[in-house]
């Protein structure tokens, strides 16, 4: 059976378990979801479903994202993603919601984390800095020493240095689904996943037990 959801990062808030314990989870808006395209391995040369999500005005969309959903008389949807499968056992037009995943299932969140900007080397990677003493007054942050000028004379490639911080695709692995909400399309999954509020996130079936 085909699993995988695209959704909405609503926010966080806490349930109670069995033994009266407060557990923090984050609640996603988990479609509904349309098959807007099955590839297989005879046409495609590899078998996924393609799912649609977020509804929009048509005016949003290009001619040609609306003529690949019109070909199944699909509403105008703004965000498509693809999801790999070796059996797709369902057909383009197919309505996804949040009951294919069940309480207590263990899934992948995949979402874009929150970009925080140029940061230095103290902010991105825990660089200790420099000392405090004998008079500097200018080093305190900086990353020190990025390399020897004889060997290998050169900066090493994916050296931790200043740069941009976030913005990029994170993927919280194996999380637990809290509760499940087919009527109106929620699902709870233990603590946090990336992102801010409103960002896509895609629920996919675990990969790494």
């Amino acid at each position: 059976m085909f699993k995988g959801l695209i959704g909405r990062k609503v926010g966080m808030t806490q349930v109670f378990d069995e033994d009266g314990a407060a557990r923090p989870v984050t609640v996603i808006e988990a479609g509904p979801c349309y098959v807007t395209q099955v590839k297989t391995m005879d046409k495609d040369g590899y078998s996924s479903v393609q799912l649609g999500f977020d509804e929009v005005k048509p005016k949003r969309l290009t001619r040609g994202q609306l003529g690949h959903l019109e070909r199944n008389e699909l509403p105008p949807l703004k965000v498509l993603r693809e999801f790999r499968t070796k059996s797709p056992d369902v057909s383009e037009g197919d309505k996804v919601g949040a009951d294919v995943f069940d309480a207590g299932e263990r899934v992948d969140v995949i979402g874009i984390s929150k970009g925080r900007g140029f940061a230095g080397v103290v902010k991105r990677y825990s660089f200790a800095g420099g000392p405090k003493t004998h008079g500097q007054s200018d080093r305190q942050r900086a990353p020190g020493s990025i390399g020897s000028g004889t060997t290998p004379g050169r900066v090493w490639k994916g050296k931790q240095m200043p740069g941009r911080m976030g913005n990029e695709r994170v993927t919280s692995s194996n999380v637990r689904v809290v509760l499940v909400d087919p009527e109106r399309n929620l699902i709870a999954v233990d603590g946090s996943v990336p992102g801010p509020k409103g960002g896509v996130v895609i629920i996919k079936p675990v990969r790494k037990q």
